[in-house]
């Protein structure tokens, strides 16, 4: 198939709306899915028997011909849609020229302009005259994990305070901050030393641990996701990152926002933190960052980043092609994407609001931007709604422990927006109260 014909099957898989040609998952999957399984590590989740053959815009095809809109954004990654027309040419481009030389070694154009474009953007944050300096990464973890090194380099602290609820990875280190579900720390311990977790969205929890058991003369820095993500799609009270600014500056700790889910106009603004206007020490990006493909990055500003030549590196971390992706990705979220978050979100949570107003099985719609949770009645009740979605032709994913997280891609129509609360609102009311296999 040719580069055109390409373009116009993408472009016309976009134009499409869900389509259930054969009960999922139909004959191609089950055989596909069956075929794979015995190689894969058990330890992949997979929510829905979904075996992907292509997708474009919110649009996603299955291999059995399928059409799901697509409400999560490859767990809120594809901020500009599948396979959008600029970020591919722009992979493909790259691919041409140079693929990988390793930027912890050699300099190449990329890596220097997008960590100068990503400081310019974090000086949007509040009243902000930093100068912002960047490590580049493949993933939200490795970010993470460069900001507890950092933290624990810059400040010569041994402790690290993060929330219950929050989820900042998987790796060893990240892991150790992660407090949203017991069973991603189960069997791996002992974790990290000199990580407490205080209660999100309470700042007052912070100062308790000071007096009880993390004083914080010992403290390196506070780890917090703006907006809660996997641990349930929580906005927290709007005073809560003020007040952990002025504990920090208080103690002279690092605040660190994890913005690796909530960032990237997610919220309707480029970084979450501009709700409030609390400029942090360190910022932490991934997912949306480049549409997909492996990118993530560790912000910092000048004065907080001094690590020496040689302390941390990445081999792979910041190639040309992801970079470019990241270039394309960041010229549509400023161009016109953040504002249809913000406009189409509004507009998502409210209808969500309406349809579901008064039924016993809701708890609460909630959330900012493209980044909305509802909350339901048990655990079994919203495993067995986000199936039926599935089976209906809608990929939602769950998070917290009874919620449903909707995250679709940024470039969201109004009119995708209305099918997403026609879908789930039917699910919700004929949902099993437990949930049933796919």
């Amino acid at each position: 198939m040719t580069a055109s014909a390409t373009t116009a099957a993408a472009q016309d898989l976009a134009a499409q709306a869900i389509r259930i040609v054969t009960p999922p998952p139909g004959p191609r999957a089950k055989e596909m899915i069956a075929r794979a399984v015995p190689h894969l590590s058990p330890s992949l989740i997979h929510c829905y028997p979904l075996m992907v053959q292509r997708a474009a815009g919110c649009m996603v095809e299955d291999v059995d011909g399928n059409v799901y809109l697509d409400a999560e954004a490859g767990v809120a990654t594809a901020s500009t849609g599948h396979a959008h027309p600029a970020v591919a040419a722009a992979i493909a481009a790259q691919a041409q020229t140079l693929i990988h030389i390793c930027g912890t070694d050699f300099h190449y154009p990329g890596y220097g302009a997008i960590c100068e474009r990503l400081g310019q953007l974090a000086q949007r944050i509040g009243p902000n005259t930093h100068h912002w300096q960047t490590f580049l990464t493949n993933s939200g973890t490795e970010a993470v994990e460069a900001a507890l090194k950092l933290a624990r380099s810059h400040t010569k602290r041994p402790n690290i305070i993060a929330f219950r609820g929050g989820f900042h990875g998987r790796t060893l280190g990240s892991l150790s901050l992660t407090a949203s579900k017991a069973k991603y720390r189960r069997g791996f311990g002992p974790l990290l030393p000199g990580v407490h977790h205080a209660t999100y969205g309470d700042a007052g929890s912070v100062t308790e641990l000071f007096g009880t058991t993390c004083p914080p003369e010992d403290v390196a820095a506070i780890v917090v996701e703006p907006v809660l993500g996997e641990g349930g799609y929580i906005v927290p009270p709007p005073a809560f990152l003020r007040e952990l600014r002025a504990i920090t500056e208080r103690h002279g700790i690092l605040l660190v926002f994890d913005e690796v889910q909530s960032g990237m106009g997610r919220t309707g603004k480029m970084f979450a933190a501009e709700h409030t206007g609390v400029v942090p020490d360190v910022i932490l990006l991934a997912k949306g960052i480049a549409s997909g493909m492996p990118l993530g990055a560790m912000m910092a500003r000048r004065e907080v980043m001094t690590w020496g030549p040689g302390t941390h590196g990445s081999t792979i971390a910041g190639n040309p092609v992801a970079i470019a992706a990241g270039m394309a990705t960041l010229d549509l979220l400023e161009s016109t994407l953040v504002d249809n978050a913000t406009r189409v979100g509004a507009h998502l949570k409210a209808r969500l609001g309406e349809r579901l107003a008064g039924s016993a099985r809701i708890e609460e719609v909630r959330g900012v931007g493209l980044m909305i949770g509802v909350e339901l009645a048990s655990h079994a009740l919203a495993g067995s709604v986000a199936q039926l979605c599935f089976r209906r032709g809608l990929l939602v994913l769950e998070c917290g422990q009874k919620a449903i997280r909707l995250s679709p891609p940024l470039i969201l129509s109004q009119a995708q927006a209305d099918t997403i609360v026609e879908v789930f609102a039917r699910a919700v009311a004929d949902a099993p109260a437990a949930s049933a296999p796919a």
